[in-house]
């Protein structure tokens, strides 16, 4: 086997808490995204556009969907030989094996793989992120500065730069300072959580924390800050485009309606960076006389009828007479009753709305969540009803 410049190892094995009964049997990265796609789709085209043909995919929690949707990499090119993409669970049934412990112990159990390729650079980066990026461009800056570490990183509002690791960079680039989800920030320049690192100098440090017991076995928390205390090399990749951390249901939702603006910041239809995904096969969407659709992003296979305003409807969705879906997601085969009204909530998976519900605020709030195959029945409170 030939050695590879750079691998990747893509952290797809979180719990996802912040998404509430979406994720209660479901890895996050499996969430449906999009209308057609799940969330892990992106970070994996990336790595297709970026011309990455090795990746380890690090499960965890809830692994059966996701694992039945990577299946052996076809979609995105990686059913292949010589690399391609490999599923790897943590090791619970060998002796002495365990959970991942942590994003830098995940990396830690599969060195063995990492080092089958012998890479010279191993890129991480996570499964619950919406954005297209060219790692490519910037392995060619992590060679430039000569760094031992990349981060890539980008500026987010100061409301949500508690949820970041926060950086502090000098003029040419260089990280001066990092903090993993501080209090109080004192910078915006968040970590995307996508890091390049020169092989040789992480497998020192995973070793090293490993041997640590007081670590949390954190790339943030632990591994970040070892490197900076040591006076290691590490360099930001600023990052301009559209980028999304989908941990809350806010965000996701945030992200599900930015694809219905007037120019979205990301472009779904682009055929220079196609989004590659598993997706059944579904005849076109039908629209009932009289039913009425505006401003919305209605996948193939599903039935409308009644209104659907500013919204995601996912394939074999079937909506009813009179019904009223507004500021909303309705994520694969949901039905929607007569003379239902959603506003402003995120209905999941094979969930069914009786006749005559009303769900959500028009006027504004917290985004309701209804879970996977949930029924609201027409005398339920909606107090019942999740509202993170």
């Amino acid at each position: 086997m030939g050695r590879k410049e750079m691998i990747a190892m893509l952290l797809a094995g979180g719990e996802g808490k912040r998404l509430g009964v979406l994720t209660k049997d479901l890895a996050k990265p499996a969430v449906p995204f999009g209308g057609k796609y799940r969330i892990i789709d992106f970070t994996l085209s990336n790595c297709v556009h970026s011309g990455i043909d090795t990746v380890g995919v690090l499960t965890q929690y809830q692994p059966l969907v996701l694992n039945s949707h990577l299946g052996i990499g076809s979609p995105w090119g990686l059913d292949r030989r010589d690399g391609g993409m490999a599923v790897l669970p943590p090791y619970v049934k060998q002796k002495g094996g365990m959970w991942y412990k942590g994003t830098a112990n995940a990396i830690y159990q599969n060195m063995g793989f990492i080092d089958r390729f012998d890479p010279e650079y191993v890129l991480i980066i996570s499964g619950d992120h919406i954005y297209k990026m060219d790692y490519d461009l910037m392995l060619q800056e992590h060679k430039r500065t000569g760094a031992d570490v990349t981060i890539s990183c980008i500026q987010v509002g100061w409301k949500e730069a508690s949820r970041f690791g926060i950086m502090h960079v000098d003029e040419k680039g260089r990280i001066e300072s990092f903090e993993e989800k501080p209090k109080v920030p004192t910078s915006n320049m968040a970590s995307m959580g996508i890091y390049i690192f020169s092989w040789t100098v992480l497998q020192q440090y995973l070793i090293r924390d490993e041997a640590n017991r007081m670590s949390g076995n954190d790339f943030g928390k632990d591994i970040i800050p070892a490197m900076l205390a040591d006076g290691i090399h590490l360099h930001s990749y600023a990052f301009n485009g559209y980028w999304k951390d989908v941990g809350t249901i806010e965000s996701l939702w945030e992200a599900s309606m930015d694809l219905l603006a007037e120019k979205p910041g990301l472009d779904l239809y682009d055929r220079s960076w196609r989004i590659y995904s598993v997706n059944p096969n579904q005849p076109g969407h039908a629209v009932a006389p009289g039913a009425e659709i505006s401003n919305s992003l209605i996948t193939e296979g599903c039935l409308v009828e009644g209104g659907v305003y500013r919204s995601v409807l996912f394939h074999g969705v079937r909506t009813s007479p009179d019904s009223r879906v507004q500021d909303s997601v309705i994520m694969p085969n949901a039905k929607i009753g007569k003379g239902a009204r959603i506003y402003r909530t995120i209905i999941g998976e094979g969930a069914i709305v009786a006749d005559g519900v009303t769900i959500g605020n028009p006027s504004g709030g917290p985004i309701t969540v209804i879970g996977s195959d949930e029924f609201v029945a027409a005398n339920q409170s909606l107090l019942e009803v999740e509202q993170p």
